[in-house]
């Protein structure tokens, strides 16, 4: 009886989180002012595709960088996400292969579509943090920090072919449905947060790409519904996966940057179709972002399978000050 009393509080909370405003949590910065993380998205297939070659370059350039905390864009778990909190796959995908000493910081978590496949509250429960304590995810959410506050968005219920046209696949809508209510509360909620950021970057997050040139390229439902949000508050960058590569589009009609970082295992779709924005790098092939960020500048840096740099990219603001 007291299992299933835990149980339904678990899930009562879930409920809440996902329904309610953005959760808040903070990270430190170090003592010089910097920050380090890496991204890192589409990843979860047991160490096969090169994952596990990504993942001890992540290991070693980390222990270079001194990495505070990792991002995954989504997509952890292949094909079909997690199927309970006690699914080896989050061992044998995760915990296996994130193993080198730099990587033992708190990796936070988005929901991608192929996580959604699975059973979903299974990826969002508490319990996964007892078996692995750097493990974190939910559906929406914000880490504050002195520097920049990254706002993690749940892109897959803005895809409305994964509603009316789910072929073969079945996708956990639980505390998600009716879809335009839930989408509706979320921008709200991410309009609010935005409004109250403080810090001199916006970052956001997202599984799904906005701007892309590879296998899955632009998401129509993102660009209307999500993009106006991000222009309105000055986002400075929006960060996804989805899209198995490396790849930097510049907006032509605002200061937005979009960066993919999606070649955590399986990759090299072999497809290419430009968009209306600028492209600056693009890269068929695993990999990761390492990013580096202080109250005024930010560095970027692509990285494939060998620890190659591949491609780094800064941009710097100017602080007001108030006398």
């Amino acid at each position: 009886m007291a299992v299933v009393l835990l149980h339904l509080v678990i899930l009562m909370k879930l409920f809440m989180l996902s329904c309610g405003e953005f959760q808040r949590f903070d990270e430190k910065i170090k003592s010089d002012g910097s920050l380090s993380i890496f991204v890192v998205g589409d990843w979860g297939r047991n160490g096969n595709y090169n994952q596990s070659q990504v993942a001890t370059q992540m290991g070693k350039i980390g222990e270079e960088l001194g990495i505070d905390f990792v991002i995954s864009t989504g997509d952890n778990f292949y094909e079909d996400g997690l199927q309970g909190v006690y699914d080896n796959q989050f061992q044998q995908s995760f915990t296996d292969i994130y193993t080198a000493k730099s990587l033992q910081k708190q990796w936070y978590s988005v929901l991608g579509n192929h996580d959604y496949r699975g059973d979903v509250l299974a990826q969002l429960s508490p319990i996964l943090q007892k078996f692995d304590s750097k493990w974190f995810c939910m559906r929406s959410f914000i880490v504050n920090t002195e520097n920049v506050d990254f706002f993690f968005v749940d892109t897959t219920p803005f895809e409305r072919k994964y509603w009316t046209h789910p072929k073969d696949h079945h996708y956990d809508w639980r505390n998600v449905e009716p879809r335009d209510q839930y989408i509706e509360n979320l921008l709200k909620d991410l309009d609010l947060a935005l409004k109250e950021s403080r810090a001199p970057w916006k970052f956001v997050v997202g599984h799904h790409t906005m701007r892309s040139v590879s296998d899955h390229g632009d998401t129509q439902e993102l660009l209307q519904e999500l993009l106006p949000t991000l222009k309105a508050n000055d986002v400075d960058l929006y960060i996804n996966g989805h899209d198995h590569c490396l790849e930097h589009i510049s907006s032509r009609d605002s200061p937005i940057q979009y960066f993919t970082s999606g070649g955590g295992s399986k990759a090299w779709r072999g497809k290419f179709t430009p968009n209306a924005d600028k492209l600056r790098f693009f890269y068929d092939g695993q990999g990761f972002m390492s990013m580096k960020i202080t109250s005024t500048s930010v560095d970027l840096v692509f990285y494939d399978i060998f620890g190659t740099n591949l491609y780094q990219w800064s941009m710097n603001k100017q602080l007001l000050t108030v006398m």
